[in-house]
């Protein structure tokens, strides 16, 4: 982390978990341990959890932010949600372009930039996820992929609008399978991410995002990630369904 230049963000992507009771309780044990971090701290919740959260991080540094959204302000997109809708009850962030998104529900870098563009547009902030597949790595095309993805995912964004965007760099193999990225693995990425950044903004602009690190960052290896220069946080799955373990990350991004 350089927190000199940008923001330290440990961010919760709870995925499809808790039920609201269930996340109104979670939270309630999250914010007392996070009340004096020196980062930011974000709770991606589902949908449905979305005004619970909202109400039982009322006061609290914990900020709140969705899953997904779509590009549309509204329209026939049975089961879609708008950015207007997030935006009015009181969402911050919104995770986009996350590989199950990309696995499981047909996502692309075109709908990836499109929902980034509309919520840059609604004033959300995005966590713009992008991460090769094992088999790309294997392949020796990592860089590649990171940069085509970045490329197509930011597509006319402004230089402006850069500043309220996140990106999380979540190698698809480390996501959920135990694996993580070494620490060099991860800066090696995040830092190969803010050089293409910088060949398409300029380096100020590049040094000022925040770059997270999303594949299985936990409470036991977040230290050595986030002792990384370019590593400037985390995209948090499993341990931020844990209090502790989540509060155990956030303290390491206190540092």
């Amino acid at each position: 982390m350089d927190k000199a230049k940008r923001k330290a963000i440990i961010a919760g992507n709870w995925k499809m978990n808790k039920t609201p009771k269930e996340a109104k309780a979670l939270l309630e044990q999250i914010t007392p341990l996070v009340k004096d971090a020196d980062c930011e701290v974000i709770a991606c919740v589902p949908y449905v959890d979305l005004a619970t959260a909202i109400e039982a991080t009322a006061g609290t540094n914990v900020k709140i932010g969705a899953e997904n959204c779509h590009w549309a302000a509204n329209g026939a997109f049975t089961g879609e949600i708008s950015t207007g809708m997030l935006k009015e009850i009181g969402v911050e962030y919104v995770v986009l372009g996350h590989s199950e998104r990309r696995q499981y529900f047909g996502e692309t870098d075109e709908t990836v930039n499109k929902r980034t563009k509309a919520a840059l547009a609604a004033g959300l902030k995005p966590i713009v996820c992008v991460g090769e597949l094992l088999w790309e790595r294997e392949c020796d095309i990592t860089e590649e992929v990171i940069a085509r993805q970045i490329k197509l995912d930011l597509w006319d964004v402004t230089e402006e609008e850069l500043k309220n965007v996140v990106i999380a760099y979540e190698p698809v193999w480390a996501i959920g399978t135990g694996k993580t990225a070494t620490s060099d693995q991860a800066e090696e990425v995040c830092a190969f991410i803010r050089a293409q950044l910088a060949k398409l903004y300029n380096q100020d602009a590049a040094d000022a995002v925040t770059i997270q690190y999303g594949g299985s960052m936990n409470d036991g290896n977040a230290d050595e990630l986030l002792s990384k220069t370019n590593v400037d946080g985390g995209l948090i799955g499993g341990a931020s369904l844990v209090a502790e373990k989540f509060a155990a990350i956030v303290k390491a991004a206190s540092k």
